[in-house]
């Protein structure tokens, strides 16, 4: 048996199935499509609408055939502590939708197993579904001996994604690695528990639909579905019982052992966290390069909670300071050829990565914090098994090391209660994970589906002209197909040919009419709720029917407005990549008519000077009259061409370029301007958070920069003539007046506190919450309780909404929290109690109070800044 590269076997299955007559695809991105689908788990959820005959190959293929990136963390803990689990990995496939099927399928697999891998046959084992006389027959005509053949039944080899629907028989491929790694069993075969069979190759036989009443109704076209895991594979081929041991996993093992001065093979302990952290950092790596972003829900937090494993393990092994960016880059190294993402992402990689290693180095902080704290309330000599778990599970800590803290304090910790625990919650990870596999297979369903297959895509002409003679195809009133609409009610009508850009990729949908005879309907809508089918949302003062001509008529002053504001956010895209650097990248827009919002991946506020860099850059390019292009091609050719493709967003082969000369080149499906003069001029009228590492900013353009300067010119006038002074030195004029009124606050005592307390400080650190309201959170040198309660009165009247505040001050040597919000806020998410709740073990403290206002006090100042820093990751 020859020793191949994890290179040499991915591109060796690839060209093998090519050869066969199947189209090569990419790997689809770790975001499914799948609303569903919290992560890509397996080859096939790409293929999901091909399998359920919504959409068609190419005719020229029998099937197709992929290399799939996949993140699984139903079973986290388990990562590294044997060689077989992974939380990424590479899933080799190949899929038929009906164009061949079992007898080719083994036929194949046997042949590139023996043939093109060069596995000795008297090793291989297969398995079968005990029903399934037919697979066996193949397996022995190809050769196989029947001694070879194992039958197994429902629960190993019959595959179903749920009680009903698409599910089959599947046979499994072994490889015998020796009796010298199994149990010693004279009974030991494929199936058992051991390492001896080592499953390598799952072929599934999708041919049947499960019933209801649990009959199996033959498909109409039965289709293949397979699932090589790549280490797996490379484990063999390479000799070694560990996929750790393979040759891309070892080198970032390899990476481990220089950062830390560790020999891996030497002790157990530091083996588990080199293997934890070269599985983590590519799973880190990938997902960015796919547009996830650490947060504190969804993929965000999976992403968060492997990069924080990750950080807590090399800390256990005398890792420190920032270093996961040296495992990065050894995964772009050997990768980077065969997913070019990872490598155009780089920067972005480099970027977040480091931030979250700075920031996780405080949560660490609040772990111990937190730690202690429980220690000192501890009544007996046992933590409780769930202080250990929240440890754990919020800040990173290992059980392990809260047992060697607690010991020196000679606490035991209870091992019980926290497997307990972990169990819990890995059995709500599975029932996610048994979930999600069925999501993957459900049908879509649906009236706007069943539109979509029987109607097809509707033809869309609105790049060239706002206005089109079409057919009336379809109607929908209240979720239901009509024949008719008549006249004063609302439904949804599908064409055959549209002007109207149906909203997508955060362009809105255009409005209109459509006209029949000397009479209308109004379109107050356009949406996609399928890909490809145009809903018009109409009201109509004339009855419409199913195969009506009309007239589909845009509103072509609002489209225009839209096309100049879409075309600004491109112009901006790249304005903020030249000003800020190559890091940034567009985590999702808005554009309306009458403005358009930018979010894009950023570490830091920008400063006043950098928005105004971004202003004057952007209106220069604009005013050069530059004309736009837009053209079709192939999703390579656009790469290697490199147009900037937005970030986390998925693309098929072919892909629409729209072009503004050099400067921005972008791939893209919405309506544009045809010369960036028509824009006029962009105003950036906001810049604010939106989360962890990410920036939005507002903006207008055209008419609506115009308006907007209006009324800043209008309300600047007003407050010159208020202040009774000229519009240009207003700043000046109220400078003076806020010097006198606060010298006049410091001589009363009420007064006095409040400007004590930094009020102008105070209301220049206002964010923006994650429930939309603004927030304050700072220190301040009000320390009377009821002090701070006038200055919350101040401050709330002064906030531009109705909103929260959390401060705290140091009132000699001893800390004093407060929280605070509106009812508004806290109809928002807002909770003064769980805020301080959560933040008051960072001074040692405890307190509580209601969700419109809470307190607490402490015993180490010291933690202040850590406690402003946990609210401002809880809220902003």
């Amino acid at each position: 048996m020859q020793y191949m590269t994890t290179a040499e076997i991915r591109e060796k299955f690839l060209s093998y199935f090519e050869e066969k007559g199947c189209e090569r695809w990419p790997s689809s991105s770790l975001i499914p499509d799948d609303p569903s689908l919290l992560l890509t788990t397996a080859g096939m959820v790409q293929f999901k609408p091909y399998f359920l005959q919504q959409k068609q190959i190419d005719p020229k293929y029998i099937g197709t055939t992929t290399v799939q990136k996949c993140v699984r963390t139903n079973d986290i803990d388990i990562v590294g502590t044997t060689g077989r689990h992974q939380s990424f990995f590479e899933m080799l496939g190949n899929f038929s939708f009906g164009e061949y099927f079992k007898e080719e399928m083994c036929a194949w697999a046997y042949d590139f197993s023996v043939n093109v891998l060069g596995l000795p046959a008297e090793r291989l084992y297969f398995t079968v579904f005990e029903d399934d006389d037919e697979t066996i027959e193949i397996w022995k005509s190809l050769g196989v001996d029947e001694s070879h053949i194992s039958k197994l039944g429902e629960d190993d080899n019959f595959w179903r994604a749920g009680p009903t629907g698409p599910c089959g028989p599947c046979s499994e491929l072994y490889f015998d690695q020796g009796p010298e790694v199994g149990c010693g069993s004279p009974d030991c075969a494929p199936g058992c528990d051991c390492d001896r069979f080592l499953e390598y190759w799952n072929c599934v036989f999708t041919q049947y639909d499960g019933q209801e009443d649990g009959s199996l109704v033959p498909l109409p076209k039965k289709n293949i579905d397979t699932g090589m895991g790549l280490e797996r594979i490379a484990g063999i081929m390479q000799g070694v019982q560990s996929n750790y041991d393979t040759d891309v996993l070892r080198s970032r093992v390899a990476v481990g052992e220089r950062l830390a001065g560790k020999t891996y093979g030497e002790d157990a302990a530091a083996d588990l966290a080199l293997r934890i952290i070269a599985d983590h950092s590519r799973s880190v790596t990938f997902m960015i390069a796919d547009g996830i972003l650490p947060s504190n829900e969804g993929r965000g937090y999976v992403l968060r909670r492997l990069l924080r494993r990750a950080i807590m393990k090399a800390h256990l092994i005398g890792i420190e300071g920032p270093f996961l960016n040296e495992y990065v880059d050894e995964i772009v190294r050997l990768m980077g050829h065969v997913y070019p993402e990872i490598i155009e992402n780089r920067e972005l990689e480099r970027k977040l990565i480091l931030a979250e290693e700075e920031r996780f180095g405080a949560t660490l902080r609040q772990g111990q914090r937190f730690l202690e704290e429980a220690l000192e309330q501890l009544e007996g000599s046992v933590l409780p098994g769930e202080e250990a778990f929240t440890l754990h599970d919020t800040y990173g800590f290992p059980v392990e090391v809260t047992s060697e803290i607690c010991a020196e304090r000679g606490v035991e910790v209870d091992r019980e209660g926290f497997e307990r625990c972990m169990t819990e919650q890995r059995e709500r990870a599975r029932a996610a994970g048994a979930k999600d596999a069925a999501a993957a297979w459900s049908t879509y369903g649906g009236i706007h589906n069943d539109l979509l297959n029987e109607l097809g895509v509707t033809k869309f002409v609105g790049y060239a002209q706002t206005e089109a003679e079409a057919k009336i195809i379809a109607i929908v009133k209240d979720g239901e197909r009509v024949e008719v609409l008549p006249a004063g009610e609302a439904g949804e009508v599908i064409l055959d040919v549209t002007p109207f850009y149906a909203e997508m990729g955060g362009e809105v949908g255009d409005t209109g009419v459509l006209v029949k005879g000397d009479r209308m309907a109004v379109v107050l809508d356009t949406k996609a709720p399928e890909k490809g089918l145009s809903c018009h949302q109409v009201k109509s003062e004339v009855d419409l029917a199913v195969g009506d001509a009309v007239v589909a008529r845009v509103d072509a002053k609002r489209r225009a407005a839209i096309e100049r504001n879409h075309t600004a956010t491109h112009i901006l895209h790249a304005t903020l990549r030249e000003v800020l650097g190559d890091h940034v990248k567009q985590a999702g827009s808005l554009v309306e008519p009458e403005r358009l919002r930018f979010d894009f991946t950023h570490f830091e506020a920008m400063t006043p000077e950098q928005i105004a860099e971004v202003e004057r850059v952007a209106n220069d390019y604009i005013m050069r009259a530059v004309a736009t292009n837009t053209y079709e091609t192939s999703l390579d050719e656009a790469r290697a061409a490199g147009v900037t493709a937005l970030f986390g967003e998925k693309y098929g082969d072919a892909v629409r370029v729209v072009e503004a000369g050099e400067f921005s080149r972008e791939l893209c499906g919405g309506c544009h301007v045809r010369n960036t003069a028509e824009i006029g001029f962009v105003k950036i009228t906001s810049e604010s958070s939106v989360g962890a590492n990410l920036r939005r900013i507002e903006a207008v353009t055209s008419y609506g920069a115009l308006e907007y300067l209006n009324r800043f010119e209008a309300e600047l006038k007003r407050a010159a003539a208020e202040l009774r002074t000229q519009p240009m030195e207003v700043a000046d004029r109220a400078a003076a007046n806020l010097k006198a009124l606060k010298e006049a606050q410091k001589a009363a005592k009420k007064g006095g506190a409040v400007s004590g307390g930094g009020l102008d400080v105070l209301l220049g650190a206002v964010a923006t919450a994650k429930g939309g309201y603004p927030v304050v959170i700072s220190r301040t040198d009000v320390t009377d309780a009821g002090e701070l309660r006038n200055l919350w009165d101040v401050v709330s009247s002064r906030l531009a909404a109705p909103g929260a505040m959390v401060v705290a001050a140091d009132k000699d040597g001893k800390p004093i929290l407060m929280a605070a919000g509106t009812e508004e806020a806290v109809a928002a998410g807002f909770n003064a109690g769980a805020v301080i709740k959560a933040i008051a073990p960072c001074v040692k403290g405890g307190g509580g109070g209601k969700p419109t206002m809470a307190q607490a006090g402490g015993k180490d100042s010291a933690g202040i800044d850590d406690a402003l820093a946990a609210a401002r990751e809880m809220l902003p």
